[in-house]
Order: structure tokens, then C-alpha cells, then sequence
């Protein structure tokens, strides 16, 4: 459940000074949490670094691990770890940036073990392999593939290893109630019920159940009191928070927000709107009013900025080892039919918006023109053109298709910011006219050079099955998930699959 905060008598807070408040607004709990943080985050660092120092070891130095530490170990280490400490840097923030991006730098109570050495492994594993694809694109061949490969699997042993040690002691301390805040709940009803029980269950809560105060509910063993007796079961009870699980009681609500600051309480409220639909709900504001967001996606804004940085160093670094190919392709284009070596057209991109979508030509120049006639022909079912044996390619526009080589300049779009290297495809503005309404749902993203529609169901002629996959991979994004579309991408262009 998401409890909703209430803060107190802010006034009175003034006058009280430092400390009066010792709910989860506390200054000094907000600084505890962030040193808390900031100390995982440095654990990482060194462990990466400590597993960088060993692999170096492993596959530079002939290490008697009984003489590890002898100087002349270390020195022997010291000149391959000098030539590594750029990529051993670059290796540790990208660690640290896709642990974060996992909120693996918190314990998080709704988190299991396993879900959190999932999520550690996915993170080393993927800042390993853009550490990789780093290391190719830019022709840098001092690093040793093996020293890779053995920091890879030292920081997934080690970085699970300390988390889960670190989850036992925090689970050890919360199940001795080291930590914990008194607390008691206003109804004993169902709600009231249900929220005890969780209590009870999930010490990584960080509650101590004191009991309930009720005006009815007599025969209940957990009943401390009726509700105006709040003030002595506040100074005998030690209470340092209040669950008001009745809101709907608003001049109670208001009473209890006042009579709190007095023993320095926390409030919070357990909404049961709409028969329990807002349990979950996360509170936001608009303006100075609170509301309940009972429908809502947060949005992975770093995971975004993360694509965002991929995107450009990738296609940057792809339009440069391209640049022959391209030249190449750019005569053969001219020499075999009149008109532009680059073709532009208007898509639809996200939410709506239209760009100019750049690809090599690989169609007479007329090629608009003639579609209309050839609508007849259209293989493909809904609002998107496909015909085998098109009479509008050209001789060198089959090799470039064949091998998806057409799609390089889109590579400028994803610079821009137009477009990603994964996601929907854009359509044309002729097919985009053709849409339901239902459509307008693979608009939520950037389009992509490449998408899950593409490795998987290419040759599928049905609309639907492409707009089935586009909203699958919106629904389902992470940065993992692009990653493997694009390997798939690399094998199916390798095998000549485009058309």
C-alpha cells in the first residue's frame, strides 16, 4: 500500500526547531539516506576497480598466490593497470549509471533478493558490453579481451555478493526492530486489518505495530483505546507515526492533523477510494493541490537519457566507419539513373510530430508518383505499401535494400533527435492518414532505424501483427531489450533478410 503524508501544524514546526519533526521529511533522515546511497555507490567504484586490478593480474602478471602481495607483483601490475585506468574509469560510471538506472544504490521493501541480483546482473552486463562496443568502434587494440571478460564475471560475483549481504543486515536489523517507528492505526476495520497484517508480515517496513484506536470494534484484542484517547497512548506507547485509515471521516482527519504536532507524530493516511483502486496509487500535485494518480507510468527518465547518449555516440561513431561505404554507394546511385542520391520524405514521428526522413535512393526518381497506380498490388494488410518485384527499384537500390544499406543516412535523423536507433518504424504520411485510432499508440515513442517488428515478424504481412509488436516494445522497454534488438538487427543484415 502507498500511504499519503500529511504534514503537521507547520507553524508549530518553527517553533519547535530542529528535530520536531522526526517523520520521513526529517532533514537528518533525508541526509542519512543520501550518505547511505553515496556509500553504495563508492563500494561499487572500489569493487570494480579491486576486480580491474585482478584481471590485470590474471592475464599481465605470473601471480604466485602465495606472494600476491609482494611488490614485485604489484609493480608488475602497475604499467598494464596505467594503460587501462581510462577504460577502468569509463567501465566504473557505467556501472554506476545502470545500477542507478536499477535503484540498486536503495533496498527497496517491495524488492525481492532475487529481483535485485537480476537486476545487478543486467547491469553489469550491459555497461560491459557498451564498454565493448566502445572499445571496437574506436580501434582501440591494447585492451585485452580477457581482462574484459574476467572483470565481467569478478563484478557480477562480487557486486551480488556484497548486495546480498548487505539485504541480510538490513533484514537482520529490522527484524529486531533496530530502526523501527511505533505506530497505530486509526480503524480497525478492513482496511485497518489488511494494513496490520502487512505490518506484521514485512519487518523491511520499518513499523512496530502498537495497536489500533477505534470507536467501535471493542472485542478486538489489538484495541488500545478509542481515538480521543490518541494523547495517552501516544506518551505510553512511545508512538512516532499515526495511520488514519478511515479518511473519509474528515473532521476526525482534521483533529488528529492537529493534536499530532503536540507529540511530534507523523500522519499518514491509507486511502481506500474507489473500493481499494487507489491503494497503489502514487500522490502528485497539481499546483498546491494534492491529487491521486490512480492511472499512471513512471517515466524512466534516466533510462531515457541513457538511450538518449547511445543513440548519438553509436550513430556517430557508425556514420564515420560507414563514410566509404556510403561514397561508394553514393556514385554507383548516380551513375545508374537520374535524380538525388539522398531521398527525403515526411514522416510521422513521435506524438504526431513530422520530419523529413533521409534515405539512399533507391527507386527512379518518379517513385511518389507511380505508387497510386501500383496501390492495386499492395501485399500488405492496413495502412502500409509493400509489393514483391517492385518496378521502381532500381539495379543498385536491390543490393542496398537487400542488405537494409538504404537506412545508413537515417543514421543523421537519430543525431538530430528525430528518430532512435530501436523503436516503431515511421510511416509515411499516406499510410499514417490510413490509421485507426487505435494506431496512434506506436506514436508514443521516436521512431526507430530498427524495432522488435522487424527481427521478429518482417516477412508478416498483417498490419496488426506490426502494430501488436510496436506496442508490445513500448510496453515492455528497457535499455536491455534494445540491446538485443539490436544484435538481432546485425545478424539479419548480415544475412541479407531486408527487402
Amino acid at each position: 500500500m502507498g500511504p499519503l503524508r500529511i504534514e503537521g501544524n507547520r507553524e508549530w514546526l518553527k517553533e519547535a526547531g530542529p528535530g520536531a519533526n522526526q517523520g520521513g521529511s526529517n532533514p537528518r533522515r533525508v541526509v542519512r539516506g543520501m550518505s547511505i546511497q553515496i556509500a553504495y555507490v563508492l563500494i561499487d567504484i572500489c569493487c570494480v576497480f579491486l576486480n580491474g586490478a585482478i584481471a590485470f593480474s590474471l592475464r599481465f602478471s605470473r601471480i604466485d598466490f602465495h606472494h600476491i602481495l609482494a611488490v614485485e607483483t604489484l609493480s608488475s601490475v602497475y604499467q598494464p593497470l596505467n594503460r587501462y585506468g581510462a577504460f577502468l574509469l569509463l567501465y566504473a560510471a557505467l556501472i554506476v549509471l545502470f545500477c542507478q538506472s536499477r535503484d540498486l544504490y536503495r533496498t527497496p521493501r517491495t524488492r525481492t533478493a532475487d529481483g535485485e541480483f537480476v537486476a545487478t546482473v543486467q547491469a553489469v552486463f550491459l555497461a560491459t558490453l557498451i564498454l565493448t562496443a566502445f572499445i571496437y568502434l574506436s580501434g582501440v587494440s591494447i585492451v585485452s579481451r580477457l581482462v574484459v571478460l574476467i572483470s565481467l564475471f569478478l563484478n557480477v560475483f562480487i557486486l551480488t555478493m556484497w548486495r546480498y549481504a548487505k539485504r541480510q543486515l538490513v533484514i537482520r536489523r529490522a527484524e529486531r526492530g533496530i530502526g523501527a517507528r511505533n505506530v497505530v492505526i486509526i480503524g480497525a476495520g478492513r482496511v485497518g486489518q489488511a494494513l496490520k497484517r502487512r505490518i506484521e508480515a514485512d519487518k523491511l517496513l520499518g513499523y512496530r505495530f502498537k495497536g489500533f484506536l477505534d470507536e467501535n470494534h471493542s472485542g478486538d484484542p489489538s484495541l488500545l483505546g478509542k481515538i480521543e484517547d490518541l494523547s495517552r497512548i501516544a506518551r505510553v506507547e512511545f508512538l512516532d507515526e499515526v495511520l488514519i485509515t478511515i479518511p473519509s471521516a474528515r473532521d476526525l482527519v482534521k483533529r488528529i492533523v492537529l493534536e499530532a504536532p503536540q507529540h511530534r507524530l507523523d500522519v499518514k493516511i491509507v486511502p481506500d477510494l474507489y473500493d481499494g483502486l487507489a491503494w497503489n496509487a502514487t500522490l502528485g500535485h497539481i499546483g498546491d493541490f494534492p491529487v491521486l494518480d490512480l492511472h499512471w507510468k513512471p517515466i524512466p527518465s534516466l533510462g531515457l537519457l541513457v538511450k538518449r547518449v547511445i543513440d548519438v555516440v553509436a550513430s556517430l561513431c557508425a556514420l564515420i566507419l560507414t563514410a566509404p561505404l556510403l561514397i561508394i554507394a553514393a556514385i554507383w546511385i548516380k551513375s545508374d539513373s537520374p535524380g538525388p542520391v539522398i531521398y527525403s520524405s515526411p514522416r510521422v514521428g513521435k506524438k504526431g510530430r513530422v520530419f523529413r526522413c533521409y534515405k539512399l535512393r533507391t527507386m527512379v526518381a518518379n517513385a511518389d508518383e507511380l505508387k497510386g497506380a501500383l496501390r492495386h498490388r499492395n501485399e500488405r494488410e492496413g495502412p502500409f505499401f509493400k509489393i514483391s518485384a517492385d518496378p521502381r527499384i532500381t539495379a543498385p537500390g536491390s543490393f542496398l535494400r537487400k542488405y537494409s544499406l538504404d537506412e545508413l543516412p537515417q543514421l543523421w535523423n537519430v543525431i538530430k533527435g528525430d528518430m532512435s536507433l530501436v523503436g516503431p518504424r515511421p510511416h509515411p504520411m499516406d499510410d499514417y492518414e490510413q490509421y485507426d485510432l487505435a494506431h496512434l499508440s506506436r506514436l508514443e515513442v521516436k521512431p526507430g532505424i530498427t524495432g522488435l517488428w522487424q527481427v521478429t515478424a518482417r516477412r508478416d504481412p498483417c498490419f496488426e501483427t506490426n502494430m501488436r509488436l510496436d506496442l508490445e516494445y513500448i510496453e515492455s522497454w528497457d535499455l536491455m531489450l534494445d540491446v538485443k534488438i539490436m544484435i538481432r538487427t546485425f545478424f539479419t543484415v548480415l544475412k541479407g533478410d531486408g527487402a
